[in-house]
């Protein structure tokens, strides 16, 4: 039969010549793998007889290839373990085999194939038991590097939050992780600002467990905590009878303690001018002088400063040193506020929420519409700080497993009823619990109602009617915007 060039027939063959060809290669190369393999490594069928092995075994149990090849392993391998694999067609894995006085680390694994034991596979791991133990204490170092910030997490000292902890998805969080990213692989000193509660010292911690120093220690210390006449021995500690009172041993300062690490500085805009000096001269030096000491010592420290003031206006009315500011002043992180970002408030309120059910064992499904909207039009005067306390008591406060608005406070309540949103540092905060009812005569509820159909007509016609759109600029659920405009009788206006 002739068989004509570019057929099915044709195709055919040729099909199976290149299957035959590439089958043949990857045997080859399996071939060259099992003779070039370090370790030893010895195939047997399910009777004990060796089918093949690599030139590592063989030369290390001093025989010829040809001479294993065909024989049952019991012949060949001292104290063998692989035949009773293939009848019991269990493995053994990193089990203890002493062969020819030295021991070593073997495993013997069945093949099988369509529901058929065709073969068992021995190797040897290690060919000295010291091999393991070198490696075992490797391992361990190894561990204790991988899990080094989950144990410092349980001390006091340690950084316990790394950027995965920071919550938020706008534009500005993300140019700030990736700023925080940046600068952790030198040793610049940052100087991060921003309002109380808005997750400064997250990123303190997060900047230092991405560095280079995320093995050394993590040292934070509250300015504002220490009194003026124990700042030198808390900051650079004390040495042996340098004053009454002083251990005998004498004790180790912050920077101290920080050495090889990052040491925090928090709420350094509250350090009086004397601290300041003193503190400007470690910056500048990089060595500390303990109280009582006769000379000065090195320290290695990464100085991350953080404060809810403005540096720059302290400076200009005398109360902060302007070259201890362009000292801490090098590179610059500020953290806005929530009402900056209002596109994060609804993630953070979900997160905040995950995670306080776990940790009050209080079961919750979520926030009603109704309850989404009023917490993401207020202000947060206390940033993440009071949202966290909001979300806390609500779940002690609702009724069932929805947080609605009865389980929130009522200063977040007034708020949402005085027509507008609270502002920070609003001097009528402390009366914002006790509203008062309009002339109109209106219920706070029908307030409420006026106040949150403004607010959805305003975004759907900035949204030019999109809902989605409409959804991510009220800070959100689309289901939840669905829901109110129903309620509200609202369409694309």
């Amino acid at each position: 039969m002739k068989i004509s060039k570019g057929r099915w027939v044709h195709r055919l063959i040729r099909q199976a010549e290149a299957k035959a060809a590439q089958a043949e290669k990857e045997l080859a190369l399996y071939q060259f793998a099992l003779e070039n393999a370090y370790e030893g490594i010895v195939i047997a069928d399910p009777q004990g007889i060796v089918l093949t092995a690599s030139r590592a075994y063989a030369s290390f149990l001093q025989v010829e290839m040809s001479d294993m090849i065909g024989k049952h392993v019991t012949e060949i391998i001292p104290n063998t373990r692989l035949h009773i694999v293939a009848e019991t067609s269990k493995a053994e894995i990193a089990d203890l085999q002493q062969i020819r006085g030295q021991w070593m680390i073997a495993s013997r694994i069945p093949i099988w194939h369509n529901g058929e034991l065709i073969a068992v596979v021995g190797k040897i791991m290690f060919q000295h038991i010291d091999r393991l133990f070198e490696m075992n204490s490797k391992y361990r170092e190894i561990q204790s590097h991988l899990h080094y910030n989950d144990a410092k997490a349980r001390e006091t000292t340690g950084a316990k939050y790394g950027l995965e902890h920071i919550v938020g998805a706008s534009e500005s969080i993300k140019k700030l992780k990736t700023l925080a990213i940046k600068v952790a692989k030198s040793d610049s000193t940052v100087l991060i600002s921003g309002e109380s509660g808005t997750g400064k010292e997250l990123f303190a911690h997060a900047i230092h467990r991405e560095s280079n120093r995320r093995f050394g220690p993590f040292v934070a210390v509250n300015c504002a905590a220490i009194p003026e006449t124990l700042f030198e021995s808390e900051l650079f500690g004390y040495k042996e009878g340098s004053f009454t009172g002083a251990k005998r041993s004498g004790k180790k300062g912050k920077f101290a303690l920080a050495h090889k690490g990052t040491i925090l500085l928090d709420e350094i805009g509250e350090l009086s001018l004397p601290q300041q000096v003193k503190l400007l001269r470690v910056l500048q030096e990089k060595e500390i002088e303990p109280v009582g000491g006769d000379r000065p010592e090195p320290v290695d420290a990464r100085v991350i400063a953080a404060t809810n003031v403005d540096l720059g206006q302290l400076v200009r009315e005398g109360k902060f040193r302007q070259d201890l500011y362009y000292r801490l002043h090098v590179v610059p992180l500020n953290i806005p506020s929530l009402r900056e970002r209002r596109e994060d408030i609804p993630i953070l309120l979900e997160a905040l929420l995950r995670q306080l059910t776990k940790e009050t064992g209080i079961r919750a499904s979520g926030f009603d519409a109704e309850c989404e909207l009023l917490l993401t039009g207020y202000e947060w005067p206390g940033n993440v700080r009071e949202m966290r306390n909001v979300v806390e008591r609500a779940l002690y406060m609702m009724e069932g497993t929805t947080i609605g608005r009865s389980a929130l406070p009522a200063e977040v309540n007034a708020a949402s009823a005085g027509g507008g949103r609270l502002k920070a540092g609003d001097d009528s905060a402390g009366q914002r619990d006790k509203p008062e009812r309009p002339a109109t005569g209106q219920t706070l509820k029908e307030r409420m109602a006026e106040h949150e159909k403004m607010l959805l007509r305003e975004a759907l016609a900035e949204a030019a009617g999109d809902k989605q759109k409409a959804a991510v600029l009220l800070g959100m659920s689309k289901s939840s915007l669905y829901q109110k405009c129903e309620q509200y009788d609202i369409h694309n206006e």
